[in-house]
């Protein structure tokens, strides 16, 4: 227990926009089962909302590929004496850690050395490439919460201390297998272009969205566009992107959520990340594309050693959904791809099926209890780990 006040105190850094609304989901189911317990750390709008005590702001750190790091350092180094502030003067009870790999485990490193236990929820992808990191966290973390099934027994080969907790998707509303499963109209297909939650995703993905859109536009002749507008992103840059396609003024954008895309989308063309999870919880039909810099790419062809990009076809163990990365990602490969999956209605609901199955691979909800039962152990003077 923290020695200067007699309720709990716990850090908590999450990078990502996912990361902020997983770890507020996890503040709550811990606010419930102590409520005594304070929060401070790095996050996003849901982490603030949830109650805790924001120091830096999520969205000033986070970067997209290897090269683009180097813009940010400012905020970065900023950021990390921020937090090291925090944990030296608050001497916090946890550390609770997600996702956000290169930062984290800097400030891992930190809390260590100050005896403050710490918990990482949402591993790293150190599974798929720069392993080595995994020597990282078996010095620096006390227990590992997974969300993905095939992470435990890559752990527990290098004896690191794991916990498959399922994943946090679980917890969300979902429809029922069901109401997800019901076709659409073939004839007047609509499409979700889901470019991202990062400023950088929309610049270096939309353009490439907009070009296959209007391809399909011309081919399909009835077929209508959504896109998607995560809360990270501010609507001028989407806006600016848009206005330089005639006629696409008026497109529909959604801001009130991607399941709102996936409740009335026939297909989407989806930006590599948590979202292509999202989708196929929603039994929603997908091509994943991304593009970083070349350098950034040159890197992570070296370096990668899964043989997949997108977490679907990573979770299914196989290509599910086509991928169209770096140089494939153009306008008429992505129209082409699109199409090819909207002119067979068999596979496309096949497709469905096998999608929507992927909920029982991912374990079962409750994932932010399990969470949060870890961390009030790890709180406990030696209280045992679940």
């Amino acid at each position: 227990m923290n020695p200067n006040s007699n309720h709990p105190c716990v850090a908590i850094i999450a990078g990502e926009a996912s990361g902020d609304q997983h770890g507020a989901n996890l503040v709550s189911a811990m606010q419930k089962k102590q409520p005594d317990i304070s929060f401070c750390g790095i996050g996003g709008p849901a982490l603030r909302q949830a109650g805790v005590r924001i120091v830096a702001d999520a969205a000033e750190l986070t970067v997209v590929g290897i090269t683009e790091v180097f813009s940010k350092i400012p905020a970065i180094i900023k950021g990390m004496r921020s937090i090291k502030r925090i944990l030296k003067s608050l001497n916090p009870d946890l550390l609770i850690l997600i996702d956000f790999p290169d930062f984290n485990l800097h400030m891992a490193a930190v809390a260590r050395k100050l005896g403050i236990p710490v918990l990482y929820y949402i591993s790293p992808q150190i599974w798929a490439w720069r392993r080595g990191r995994v020597r990282k966290i078996k010095k620096r973390v006390d227990h590992m919460a997974v969300i993905l099934p095939f992470e435990v027994q890559f752990y527990r080969q290098h004896n690191v201390s794991v916990t498959f907790v399922g994943h946090p998707l679980l917890d969300t509303r979902l429809p029922a297998v069901e109401q997800a499963l019901k076709s659409g109209n073939p004839k007047h297909p609509v499409i979700g272009l889901v470019p991202g939650s990062r400023a950088s995703e929309i610049i270096r993905l939309l353009p490439n969205m907009m070009d296959a859109a209007d391809i399909l536009r011309q081919r399909l002749k009835r077929v209508t566009f959504i896109i998607s507008q995560a809360v990270t992103v501010k609507r001028a840059l989407l806006d600016s992107i848009i206005e330089k396609f005639p006629g696409w003024v008026d497109v529909e954008v959604i801001s009130d959520g991607v399941e709102k895309v996936f409740e009335r989308c026939d297909a989407i063309i989806a930006a590599s990340g948590t979202v292509t999870l999202q989708a196929a919880m929603h039994a929603t039909p997908m091509v994943i594309i991304y593009k970083v810099s070349p350098l950034s790419s040159w890197l992570a062809r070296a370096l990668v050693r899964v043989p997949h990009v997108g977490l679907v076809n990573l979770v299914a163990g196989r290509r599910l959904v086509p991928e169209l990365l770096q140089h494939q990602a153009t306008g008429a490969n992505i129209a082409r791809t699109v199409e090819g999956l909207l002119q067979n209605a068999e596979k496309l609901n096949q497709l469905r099926h096998e999608l929507i199955a992927l909920r029982d691979v991912l374990g079962r909800p409750g994932a932010s209890d399990r969470v949060a039962e870890l961390a009030l152990d790890m709180i406990k003077p030696a209280g045992p780990l679940i």
